[in-house]
């Protein structure tokens, strides 16, 4: 039997090696690799199939196409008025050049650490640039005034003041002076919400470029105040209200004022003329009846002074408690008819 030569065995040995270390990868469908040799980065594979290394040498790095999620927590973080206010974003990203992304962070495990404080610091700059009605608002609609909602006036209404508008366009007018009047929350917004997301897009896609990686968006996914801007808000908030209703107590009380004060002098003018009504009445009466009493008195003196004297008695003899004498000029008729 023939000895099988030392060359052929080695030969089929290294052989062997190569095909276990495997000559042949594979990239699937939404991956992409880097082949680094000896440490070098040497290719940049981006189609899915089949592929050649160079076994023992070349190493296969595969990284994901896919758009990928990077999610923040909650920061605390100043507004321009120094106003504490809770931010919390996503983001959405993708490797758009694997070279550099090998170059500089190599592992997508790395790679969220890195976007969590390009983003973070992004977003703390833009807040801090801007006022708090431009973190929390999209738009100025809050401050425009809604037709439909001032009241309508009626008959009744527009009788309540003499130059003929109404109370509650009164109201109204009040009100909408107290609402558009500058303030904290009142001042119309120039860039909103959705523009700062947006600046914040731009800054920290100039900067993660540098790292291969695209940044598709970033969205503000919440904002809340911090506990206590909360209660200053909510003061305020109870403030305001508490103007409106002022607002309409005073007018209230005003338009309570000035029925009273009409009410008075109706009264005093009504009074004032049935008092004149009833002098006028009573002149008449009295003059009427003054002149029965000389036309009787002129007919029978006599019977008008027994007359007289008995509605006198009428009058004043139930009031009288004690009684001491009688005989006086006043009773005389209790004694005579003649009255002496």
């Amino acid at each position: 039997m023939k000895k099988i030569p030392v060359v052929l065995v080695v030969a089929a040995a290294v052989l062997v090696s190569i095909l276990l270390a495997g000559p042949f990868y594979v990239v699937d469908e939404g991956e992409q690799a880097v082949i680094v040799q000896m440490g070098r980065l040497i290719d940049v594979v981006t189609d899915a199939g089949l592929h050649i290394k160079i076994p023992f040498i070349d190493n296969v790095t595969r990284y994901p196409k896919r758009i990928m999620a990077w999610e923040g927590e909650q920061k605390s973080m100043p507004t321009r008025e120094k106003q504490y206010i809770w931010v919390d974003v996503i983001a959405r990203w993708r490797i758009a050049d694997p070279q550099k992304f090998y170059e500089s962070i190599s592992a997508v495990s790395s790679a969220y650490p890195k976007l969590g404080d390009i983003i973070d610091s992004e977003v703390r700059t833009v807040v801090a640039e801007n006022y708090l009605r431009e973190t929390v608002r999209n738009s100025n609609l809050i401050l425009e005034k809604l037709p439909e909602a001032a009241p309508v006036p009626t008959a009744d209404t527009q009788a309540f003041t003499e130059d003929g508008d109404s109370m509650f366009e009164n109201f109204e007018k009040k009100l909408s002076s107290m609402i558009q009047e500058p303030g904290a929350n009142n001042e119309p917004i120039q860039k909103g919400r959705r523009k700062l997301a947006e600046e914040i897009l731009e800054r920290s896609r100039r900067i993660v470029s540098e790292y291969g990686i695209e940044l598709i968006d970033v969205v503000t996914r919440q904002i809340r105040y911090s506990d206590e801007l909360t209660q200053s808000v909510y003061a305020r908030m109870i403030k305001e209200r508490n103007q409106i209703a002022q607002a309409f107590r005073s007018e209230g009380e005003g338009k309570k004022a000035e029925w009273l004060g009409r009410t008075d002098n109706e009264q005093r003018s009504i009074l004032s003329a049935a008092y004149e009504q009833a002098e006028k009445i009573r002149g008449a009466a009295d003059a009427e009846a003054t002149s029965i009493y000389a036309s009787a008195y002129n007919r029978d003196r006599a019977f008008f002074d027994f007359w007289r004297a008995m509605e006198s008695y009428r009058a004043t003899i139930p009031k009288l408690d004690k009684t001491l004498t009688t005989n006086m000029d006043y009773f005389r008729y209790l004694y005579s008819p003649q009255g002496r």
